[in-house]
């Protein structure tokens, strides 16, 4: 009697050990997928710029415009997305095996983001010609702020 106790004892220990660490990865998870930042402003829907930056080590901030890779503007599901190709080896096949999505649909979605990376490359060029035009006086303070409100709004 006592052995099938000690028995029964450890499968439970076993099956609570399992679950804590299950729960503990999902937690893991959880935490991981909330601190992907939105790219968007919550209030207007505008692109957000980073204003501050901290070391977590050290506790050390720093404030200011800091310059963004076209990459960090997309959304973070689309990074994501992006992350699990590059692990991939860059292969919609073993993309494809891995995850949930046919060849159709990875290839349709890689489609879009080219093309959403491509637009934001444009914007930015077309934002540089709006303040090289200020810069050198050919528009006014005024004029570089609708064409900027518009480009962005587009």
């Amino acid at each position: 009697m006592h052995l099938w106790r000690s028995r029964i004892i450890r499968i439970l220990y076993i099956i609570t050990e399992y679950f804590l660490t299950m729960c503990l990865n999902l937690l893991i998870y959880v935490n991981m997928a909330k601190k992907l930042l939105s790219t968007s402003c919550p209030s207007c829907g505008l692109p957000m710029q980073t204003a501050a930056m901290a070391c977590a080590a050290c506790g050390v901030k720093i404030e200011g415009n800091f310059s963004q890779t076209f990459f960090d503007q997309l959304a973070p599901e689309d990074q994501v997305f992006l992350e699990q190709y590059l692990l991939a080896g860059f292969s919609i096949k073993t993309l494809e095996q891995r995850g949930s999505l046919g060849y159709a649909a990875i290839r349709s979605r890689l489609d879009r983001l080219m093309a959403n990376y491509e637009a934001l490359k444009k914007m930015d060029a077309q934002k540089k010609a709006v303040l090289e035009q200020l810069r050198t006086d050919k528009i006014s303070v005024a004029e570089a702020k609708e064409k900027l409100e518009k480009l962005s709004g587009d």
